[in-house]
Protein backbone atom coordinates (compact mmCIF):
# COMPACT_ATOMS: atom_id res chain seq x y z
CA UNK A 1 0.00 0.00 0.00
CA UNK A 2 2.85 2.40 0.78
CA UNK A 3 4.41 1.91 -2.64
CA UNK A 4 1.07 2.12 -4.44
CA UNK A 5 0.17 5.32 -2.60
CA UNK A 6 3.34 7.01 -3.86
CA UNK A 7 2.87 6.26 -7.57
CA UNK A 8 3.11 9.56 -9.45
CA UNK A 9 1.17 10.62 -12.54
CA UNK A 10 3.87 9.22 -14.82
CA UNK A 11 3.72 5.78 -13.12
CA UNK A 12 7.00 6.15 -11.21
CA UNK A 13 7.90 6.00 -7.52
CA UNK A 14 11.00 7.85 -6.31
CA UNK A 15 12.99 5.69 -3.89
CA UNK A 16 14.09 8.74 -1.89
CA UNK A 17 10.45 9.65 -1.26
CA UNK A 18 9.59 6.04 -0.49
CA UNK A 19 12.34 5.63 2.11
CA UNK A 20 11.56 8.99 3.73
CA UNK A 21 7.88 8.27 4.20
CA UNK A 22 8.55 4.68 5.26
CA UNK A 23 11.01 5.83 7.94
CA UNK A 24 8.47 8.35 9.23
CA UNK A 25 5.94 5.51 9.50
CA UNK A 26 8.42 3.46 11.52
CA UNK A 27 9.58 1.12 8.74
CA UNK A 28 13.25 0.27 8.36
CA UNK A 29 15.26 0.59 5.16
CA UNK A 30 15.59 -3.19 5.14
CA UNK A 31 11.82 -3.58 5.14
CA UNK A 32 11.55 -1.22 2.20
CA UNK A 33 14.27 -3.06 0.26
CA UNK A 34 12.55 -6.41 0.82
CA UNK A 35 9.20 -4.95 -0.21
CA UNK A 36 10.66 -3.50 -3.42
CA UNK A 37 12.43 -6.76 -4.20
CA UNK A 38 9.19 -8.70 -3.82
CA UNK A 39 7.17 -6.26 -5.95
CA UNK A 40 9.75 -6.46 -8.73
CA UNK A 41 9.87 -10.27 -8.51
CA UNK A 42 6.06 -10.40 -8.78
CA UNK A 43 6.19 -8.27 -11.93
CA UNK A 44 4.29 -5.34 -10.40
CA UNK A 45 7.15 -2.86 -10.86
CA UNK A 46 10.43 -2.54 -12.73
CA UNK A 47 13.46 -1.03 -11.04
CA UNK A 48 16.18 1.38 -12.19
CA UNK A 49 19.14 2.60 -10.14
CA UNK A 50 20.30 1.72 -6.65
CA UNK A 51 19.42 2.74 -3.11
CA UNK A 52 17.70 6.06 -2.53
CA UNK A 53 18.52 7.24 -6.04
CA UNK A 54 16.52 4.43 -7.62
CA UNK A 55 13.19 4.78 -9.36
CA UNK A 56 10.38 2.25 -9.60
CA UNK A 57 8.12 2.02 -12.63
CA UNK A 58 4.62 0.57 -12.21
CA UNK A 59 3.69 -2.05 -14.79
CA UNK A 60 0.50 -1.74 -16.83
CA UNK A 61 -1.25 -4.33 -14.65
CA UNK A 62 -0.40 -2.41 -11.48
CA UNK A 63 -1.65 0.89 -12.91
CA UNK A 64 -4.83 -0.75 -14.17
CA UNK A 65 -5.48 -2.34 -10.77
CA UNK A 66 -5.77 1.12 -9.16
CA UNK A 67 -8.73 2.06 -11.34
CA UNK A 68 -11.39 -0.30 -9.88
CA UNK A 69 -10.53 0.83 -6.35
CA UNK A 70 -11.20 4.42 -7.39
CA UNK A 71 -14.47 3.34 -9.03
CA UNK A 72 -15.56 1.64 -5.81
CA UNK A 73 -14.68 4.68 -3.69
CA UNK A 74 -16.70 6.94 -5.98
CA UNK A 75 -19.64 4.53 -5.77
CA UNK A 76 -19.41 4.46 -1.96
CA UNK A 77 -19.65 8.26 -1.78
CA UNK A 78 -22.59 8.20 -4.18
CA UNK A 79 -24.33 5.72 -1.88
CA UNK A 80 -23.58 7.92 1.13
CA UNK A 81 -25.22 10.84 -0.65
CA UNK A 82 -28.32 8.81 -1.52
CA UNK A 83 -27.48 8.89 -5.24
CA UNK A 84 -27.27 5.10 -5.74
CA UNK A 85 -30.38 3.55 -4.17
CA UNK A 86 -30.85 -0.19 -4.37
CA UNK A 87 -33.23 -1.45 -7.06
CA UNK A 88 -33.94 -4.74 -5.26
CA UNK A 89 -31.88 -6.80 -7.72
CA UNK A 90 -29.34 -9.40 -6.58
CA UNK A 91 -26.50 -10.11 -9.02
CA UNK A 92 -25.17 -13.68 -9.11
CA UNK A 93 -22.10 -15.27 -10.66
CA UNK A 94 -21.54 -19.01 -10.94
CA UNK A 95 -18.55 -20.89 -12.29
CA UNK A 96 -17.38 -24.47 -12.74
CA UNK A 97 -13.64 -24.39 -13.42
CA UNK A 98 -11.86 -27.77 -13.56
CA UNK A 99 -9.09 -28.81 -11.19
CA UNK A 100 -6.59 -28.68 -14.06
CA UNK A 101 -6.74 -24.88 -13.95
CA UNK A 102 -6.98 -24.58 -10.19
CA UNK A 103 -4.88 -21.40 -10.02
CA UNK A 104 -7.27 -19.55 -12.32
CA UNK A 105 -10.24 -20.89 -10.38
CA UNK A 106 -8.82 -19.67 -7.09
CA UNK A 107 -8.00 -16.28 -8.62
CA UNK A 108 -11.57 -15.92 -9.93
CA UNK A 109 -12.97 -16.81 -6.50
CA UNK A 110 -10.74 -14.22 -4.83
CA UNK A 111 -11.78 -11.62 -7.40
CA UNK A 112 -15.48 -12.22 -6.75
CA UNK A 113 -14.96 -11.72 -3.02
CA UNK A 114 -12.89 -8.58 -3.67
CA UNK A 115 -15.72 -7.23 -5.82
CA UNK A 116 -18.15 -7.61 -2.92
CA UNK A 117 -19.47 -11.10 -3.55
CA UNK A 118 -20.55 -13.52 -0.83
CA UNK A 119 -20.60 -17.30 -1.32
CA UNK A 120 -24.01 -18.94 -1.41
CA UNK A 121 -22.65 -22.43 -2.09
CA UNK A 122 -19.79 -23.95 -4.04
CA UNK A 123 -19.04 -21.85 -7.11
CA UNK A 124 -22.02 -19.51 -6.64
CA UNK A 125 -21.61 -15.91 -5.40
CA UNK A 126 -24.00 -13.02 -4.89
CA UNK A 127 -23.54 -9.25 -4.91
CA UNK A 128 -26.00 -6.40 -4.31
CA UNK A 129 -24.37 -4.17 -6.95
CA UNK A 130 -24.12 -4.44 -10.73
CA UNK A 131 -20.70 -6.09 -10.88
CA UNK A 132 -20.95 -7.80 -14.27
CA UNK A 133 -18.40 -5.68 -16.20
CA UNK A 134 -15.74 -6.26 -13.52
CA UNK A 135 -16.50 -9.99 -13.24
CA UNK A 136 -16.35 -10.50 -16.99
CA UNK A 137 -13.12 -8.53 -17.32
CA UNK A 138 -11.51 -10.73 -14.66
CA UNK A 139 -12.87 -13.94 -16.21
CA UNK A 140 -11.52 -12.99 -19.64
CA UNK A 141 -8.14 -12.11 -18.14
CA UNK A 142 -7.97 -15.42 -16.26
CA UNK A 143 -9.17 -17.50 -19.21
CA UNK A 144 -12.29 -18.71 -17.38
CA UNK A 145 -15.00 -16.75 -19.18
CA UNK A 146 -16.47 -19.84 -20.87
CA UNK A 147 -17.05 -21.37 -17.42
CA UNK A 148 -18.85 -18.28 -16.06
CA UNK A 149 -22.62 -17.85 -15.72
CA UNK A 150 -24.18 -14.52 -14.77
CA UNK A 151 -27.77 -13.97 -13.68
CA UNK A 152 -29.95 -11.62 -11.64
CA UNK A 153 -32.94 -12.16 -9.38
CA UNK A 154 -35.26 -10.25 -7.07
CA UNK A 155 -36.25 -13.44 -5.23
CA UNK A 156 -33.24 -14.70 -3.29
CA UNK A 157 -33.50 -17.15 -0.41
CA UNK A 158 -30.87 -18.87 1.69
CA UNK A 159 -32.40 -21.53 3.86
CA UNK A 160 -35.39 -19.87 5.51
CA UNK A 161 -33.96 -16.37 5.12
CA UNK A 162 -35.46 -14.20 2.41
CA UNK A 163 -35.80 -10.68 3.84
CA UNK A 164 -33.02 -8.59 2.19
CA UNK A 165 -31.65 -6.96 5.36
CA UNK A 166 -31.48 -10.33 7.11
CA UNK A 167 -29.83 -11.88 4.07
CA UNK A 168 -27.17 -9.15 4.08
CA UNK A 169 -26.53 -9.67 7.80
CA UNK A 170 -26.05 -13.42 7.29
CA UNK A 171 -23.98 -13.23 4.11
CA UNK A 172 -21.47 -10.49 4.97
CA UNK A 173 -19.41 -9.81 8.17
CA UNK A 174 -21.00 -6.43 8.83
CA UNK A 175 -19.83 -6.10 12.45
CA UNK A 176 -16.21 -6.64 11.45
CA UNK A 177 -16.54 -4.15 8.60
CA UNK A 178 -18.14 -1.59 10.93
CA UNK A 179 -15.24 -1.99 13.38
CA UNK A 180 -12.79 -1.19 10.60
CA UNK A 181 -14.64 2.02 9.81
CA UNK A 182 -14.63 3.01 13.49
CA UNK A 183 -10.85 2.56 13.41
CA UNK A 184 -10.63 4.68 10.26
CA UNK A 185 -12.57 7.49 11.96
CA UNK A 186 -10.30 7.35 15.00
CA UNK A 187 -7.26 7.74 12.74
CA UNK A 188 -8.77 10.44 10.51
CA UNK A 189 -9.88 12.87 13.23
CA UNK A 190 -6.41 13.85 14.54
CA UNK A 191 -5.03 13.99 10.98
CA UNK A 192 -7.82 16.36 10.00
CA UNK A 193 -6.98 18.53 13.01
CA UNK A 194 -3.34 18.72 11.90
CA UNK A 195 -4.28 19.51 8.31
CA UNK A 196 -6.63 22.34 9.26
CA UNK A 197 -4.23 24.10 11.65
CA UNK A 198 -2.54 27.26 10.32
CA UNK A 199 0.93 25.81 10.93
CA UNK A 200 2.65 24.49 7.83
CA UNK A 201 3.47 20.83 7.18
CA UNK A 202 6.50 19.60 5.26
CA UNK A 203 6.03 17.68 1.99
CA UNK A 204 7.13 14.45 3.69
CA UNK A 205 4.62 15.07 6.51
CA UNK A 206 1.84 15.55 3.97
CA UNK A 207 2.85 12.36 2.15
CA UNK A 208 2.93 10.48 5.42
CA UNK A 209 -0.58 11.59 6.33
CA UNK A 210 -1.78 10.68 2.84
CA UNK A 211 -0.30 7.19 3.09
CA UNK A 212 -1.74 6.65 6.58
CA UNK A 213 -5.19 7.66 5.38
CA UNK A 214 -4.97 5.62 2.17
CA UNK A 215 -3.76 2.51 4.02
CA UNK A 216 -6.50 2.69 6.65
CA UNK A 217 -9.13 3.46 4.03
CA UNK A 218 -7.99 0.41 2.07
CA UNK A 219 -8.09 -1.71 5.23
CA UNK A 220 -11.69 -0.64 5.80
CA UNK A 221 -12.95 -0.86 2.22
CA UNK A 222 -11.30 -4.03 0.91
CA UNK A 223 -13.68 -6.37 2.80
CA UNK A 224 -16.64 -3.99 2.35
CA UNK A 225 -19.16 -5.22 -0.26
CA UNK A 226 -20.51 -1.63 -0.46
CA UNK A 227 -24.04 -2.76 0.26
CA UNK A 228 -26.71 -0.15 -0.47
CA UNK A 229 -27.83 1.81 2.61
CA UNK A 230 -31.20 0.03 2.48
CA UNK A 231 -29.43 -3.22 3.45
CA UNK A 232 -27.24 -1.80 6.23
CA UNK A 233 -27.84 -1.05 9.91
CA UNK A 234 -28.22 2.68 10.47
CA UNK A 235 -26.38 4.84 11.27
CA UNK A 236 -23.63 3.11 9.28
CA UNK A 237 -20.09 4.00 10.47
CA UNK A 238 -18.75 3.83 6.93
CA UNK A 239 -20.71 6.95 6.02
CA UNK A 240 -19.19 8.99 8.83
CA UNK A 241 -15.68 7.66 8.21
CA UNK A 242 -15.80 8.53 4.52
CA UNK A 243 -17.11 12.03 5.34
CA UNK A 244 -14.03 12.54 7.54
CA UNK A 245 -11.78 11.16 4.78
CA UNK A 246 -13.36 13.54 2.28
CA UNK A 247 -12.52 16.50 4.49
CA UNK A 248 -8.96 15.23 5.04
CA UNK A 249 -8.30 14.76 1.35
CA UNK A 250 -9.75 18.13 0.45
CA UNK A 251 -7.37 19.69 2.99
CA UNK A 252 -4.45 17.66 1.62
CA UNK A 253 -5.23 18.77 -1.92
CA UNK A 254 -5.37 22.39 -0.81
CA UNK A 255 -2.04 22.08 1.05
CA UNK A 256 -0.15 20.43 -1.78
CA UNK A 257 -1.51 22.79 -4.42
CA UNK A 258 -2.35 20.18 -7.07
CA UNK A 259 1.20 19.92 -8.38
CA UNK A 260 1.56 17.30 -11.11
CA UNK A 261 4.59 15.54 -9.60
CA UNK A 262 2.65 14.44 -6.53
CA UNK A 263 1.29 10.88 -6.23
CA UNK A 264 -1.62 9.97 -8.47
CA UNK A 265 -3.72 9.05 -5.41
CA UNK A 266 -3.56 12.71 -4.35
CA UNK A 267 -5.46 13.63 -7.50
CA UNK A 268 -7.78 10.62 -7.78
CA UNK A 269 -8.89 10.62 -4.17
CA UNK A 270 -8.98 14.41 -3.99
CA UNK A 271 -11.28 14.62 -7.03
CA UNK A 272 -13.73 12.13 -5.53
CA UNK A 273 -13.63 13.30 -1.95
CA UNK A 274 -13.80 17.01 -2.77
CA UNK A 275 -17.02 16.27 -4.67
CA UNK A 276 -18.34 14.45 -1.59
CA UNK A 277 -17.24 17.23 0.76
CA UNK A 278 -18.95 19.75 -1.48
CA UNK A 279 -22.21 17.78 -1.40
CA UNK A 280 -21.98 17.51 2.40
CA UNK A 281 -21.41 21.28 2.74
CA UNK A 282 -24.37 22.04 0.48
CA UNK A 283 -26.49 19.55 2.45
Amino acid sequence: MLVHALIREDGTVAAEELYTVANTLGMSDQQVRLCVKRLVAEGRFTHEGRGRRAELHATADTTRALAPNVDFLRHAFQQDAGLAPWDGVWHLAAFAVPESVRTARDALRETLVHLGGAPLQGGLYVCANAWEPYVEEAAHRLGTHSALTLLTTTDLRKGDTQEPVELARHLWPLEEIADRYHRLSRLARPRLARLTRPAGLSPSALLTIAVELAAELTRAMEPDPLLPPQLLPQPWPGTQARELIARCWAALHEREGGEAHHPVLFRLYADITREAAGRAARG
